[in-house]
C-alpha cells in the first residue's frame, strides 16, 4: 500500500450561501489542479435558502511547489460563490497548548492518544495553576508551566498565560478539567480556538459542583460535554457529548469516577475532530463532519 506524503496533502472547509453547482465547481478545480480527492463531506441547512458546507481532504503531488497558485486561483472561484473557506496543510502540525488544574485524567488521556499517534498535533507546552501534572508532563519532554491563578489575580495571570500562547504560537487551547473562569479579553484572542470539557451533559448542570446537583436530583445518566469556550459559561458551540449510567447505589464520588470516562472520551474526540479540521462552527452551534 502506498503512502501518501503529508506534504502533499491538503484539507479545504467551505461555507457558502447555498446553490446549484457549488460541488461541481469546487470538483473541477481540484481536477484541473490535479487533484485526487481522497474525502468529501457536504451539508445544507435548508436546499433553497439555507447555508452550504464543505470538507474536502486531497492529494496534488508537490503541493509545496503549487499551493501558492493553486489559492489564488480558488479565491476567484470563491469570490464568484460567495465563499468563507480555508486551505489546511497536512504537513503543518496544529500547536496545542493544555490547561489543568488538579484533576488530571483528562491530561493523561490526551497525551495517552497523542503519544499513540490518534491525534496529529504538536503539543507545545502544559499550563497549570497547580503542580499535580508537572511530574508526568515533563517525563514525556514536554515543557511545564506552573502559574498560579484564582479571581483575584485573573487579569495579571492571562497576561502572563497570553504572553506565553504567543511565544509558543499556539494555534489550539484545550481546558482538560481547567477549573478556571477567562475573562472576554482572553476568550476573544483564540475564538474557536479554545475548547473545554464540562462535567455534565449540557445544558443540564452548567456551572460549579455539576455531579453534587446531579446527586441531588437523581438523575440515572451523567455526562460530559466538549465545547468551544465563549463568554457566556459553559453555553459555546457544542462538539461532543455522551454519558454513562448511574444509578440510586451510587453517591457523588461514585458518580465522579463513572462520569470521568466520559469526559476521557469526550475531550479526546472533539480534540481529535477539531485537528482533523472537522469542525465548521455557525453561530452558536457546529457542523462536525465525521
Amino acid at each position: 500500500m502506498t503512502t501518501i506524503a503529508r506534504d502533499d496533502q491538503c484539507r479545504l472547509l467551505v461555507r457558502c450561501p447555498d446553490g446549484p453547482g457549488i460541488v461541481a465547481a469546487i470538483s473541477t478545480f481540484l481536477h484541473e489542479n490535479g487533484a485526487n480527492i481522497i474525502e468529501s463531506n457536504q451539508y445544507t441547512t435548508d436546499a433553497k435558502t439555507g447555508t452550504f458546507f464543505m470538507r474536502i481532504e486531497f492529494h496534488i503531488t508537490n503541493l509545496v511547489e503549487k499551493r501558492s497558485t493553486m489559492e489564488a486561483d480558488f479565491a476567484n472561484l470563491a469570490a464568484a460563490k460567495s465563499m468563507d473557506y480555508r486551505f489546511f496543510y497536512l504537513n503543518e502540525l496544529k500547536r496545542t497548548a493544555i490547561f489543568v488544574s488538579k484533576e488530571t485524567h483528562c491530561l493523561m488521556e490526551l497525551l495517552w492518544e497523542w503519544q499513540g499517534g490518534n491525534l496529529k498535533t504538536d503539543i507545545a507546552c502544559v499550563v497549570s495553576n497547580h503542580e499535580d501534572a508537572r511530574d508526568v508532563v515533563e517525563s514525556l519532554g514536554l515543557p511545564f508551566h506552573y502559574i498560579p491563578a484564582n479571581k483575584d489575580i485573573r487579569l495579571q495571570v492571562e497576561a502572563e498565560q497570553i504572553k506565553l500562547m504567543e511565544a509558543y504560537d499556539i494555534d489550539l487551547i484545550v481546558l482538560a478539567r481547567y477549573m478556571q473562569i477567562l475573562t472576554p479579553n482572553f476568550v476573544e484572542r483564540f475564538e474557536d480556538r479554545i475548547i473545554n470539557i464540562h462535567h455534565s451533559f449540557l445544558p443540564a448542570f452548567i456551572g460549579a459542583r455539576p455531579y453534587e446537583r446531579a446527586y441531588d436530583r437523581g438523575v440515572k445518566l451523567v455526562g460530559a460535554t466538549a465545547h468551544y469556550v465563549t463568554n457566556d459559561l459553559d453555553e459555546g458551540p457544542i462538539i461532543e457529548q455522551d454519558i454513562e449510567r448511574v444509578d440510586h447505589r451510587d453517591q457523588v464520588a461514585d458518580m465522579k469516577k463513572i462520569g470521568q470516562k466520559a469526559e476521557r472520551r469526550v475531550l479526546a474526540r472533539a480534540v481529535k475532530w477539531h485537528l482533523e479540521d472537522r469542525i465548521i462552527v455557525k453561530q452558536n452551534k457546529t457542523i462536525v463532519f465525521g
